[in-house]
């Protein structure tokens, strides 16, 4: 029988465990019970693609050797949740024009402002960065003197984010103002609009997995937005990933996380914010 005509296979309770097992080990990310269907429709549908058959045999096929390992990389960009947005938290985004805005003010800009945006996915939130930062060195007249890392795990979505087209949906939570000064249209029908090369030339995309954070270089950031990342990790793993990117901020420097991802978290280096709309920390 043909694969696309037969009935998308179960995954049993024990299969279920195996790959979910695999994915923690591999991207920290943890399959809860109700995901647990979209785990099996997006294996699955890479199993037809392929013509395998059994959830076993395309097991062996990602969990060993080089091109299992190929294979992965194609397969875990589906599993990868992706959601995101321009300005999806816009109060955190905010904070960050507050505090370069305060440096401006106070003569404290002595070196180029570094930022980091973690799970860029296809490049919104770096670029939302990039607005707000770009108006405060406008504002005041200098030279823009900043630098945006943007890291995700999905290379397709890496790569999107690198061209920076954008459908008018998209654009919605962008003020009319901020489209004006920082896009351009593609098109006569206004459908499709590009971020401006002044951004985009400010924005550095890789590949990084944030549970490699001890492989990527040690590079002191004025800034690190980690927003809508935690949550799908263990609360054990979170607390740790947020001690390495504590051990990365310059003194002064400012960790933004997604309002309540984590809620029992402490660093002795750093005080958090007493803005409720914002869950954010600040290194002495």
């Amino acid at each position: 029988m043909v694969w696309s005509l037969q009935k998308t296979p179960e995954l049993t309770d024990l299969q279920f465990e195996q790959w979910n097992k695999l994915l923690e080990e591999r991207t920290g990310i943890q399959v809860s019970a109700h995901q647990r269907s979209f785990l099996q429709l997006q294996i699955a549908g890479r199993m037809r693609e392929l013509g395998i058959k059994y959830f076993s045999e395309y097991f062996n096929q990602v969990s060993s050797g080089l091109q299992g390992m190929v294979e992965w990389s194609i397969l875990v960009d589906r599993l990868v949740v992706k959601e995101t947005s321009f300005f999806r938290h816009r109060d955190s985004i905010e904070s960050i024009r507050q505090l370069v805005q305060n440096r401006i003010n106070n003569q404290d800009m002595t070196e180029s402002f570094e930022v980091w945006s973690l799970g860029c996915a296809t490049g919104e939130e770096p670029y939302s960065l990039a607005m707000v930062i770009n108006d405060c060195f406008e504002l005041a007249g200098l030279e823009p003197y900043y630098g945006i890392t943007a890291t995700d795990i999905s290379q397709p979505s890496l790569q999107s984010a690198r061209e920076g087209m954008y459908g008018k949906r998209k654009l919605e939570p962008v003020t009319a103002e901020e489209r004006a000064r920082y896009f351009k249209t593609l098109d006569e029908t206004g459908e499709s609009y590009q971020v401006s090369d002044k951004l985009r030339d400010r924005v550095c995309f890789s590949h990084g997995n944030v549970m490699n954070l001890g492989e990527m270089p040690m590079v002191k950031m004025d800034v690190i937005f980690c927003q809508n990342v935690l949550i799908y990790f263990r609360r054990w793993r979170r607390r740790e990933i947020l001690n390495e990117l504590a051990s990365r901020l310059k003194p002064g420097g400012m960790l933004v996380i997604g309002l309540g991802e984590v809620v029992d978290w402490t660093h002795p280096e750093l005080q958090r914010l007493s803005d409720e709309r914002i869950q954010a920390y600040v290194r002495s």
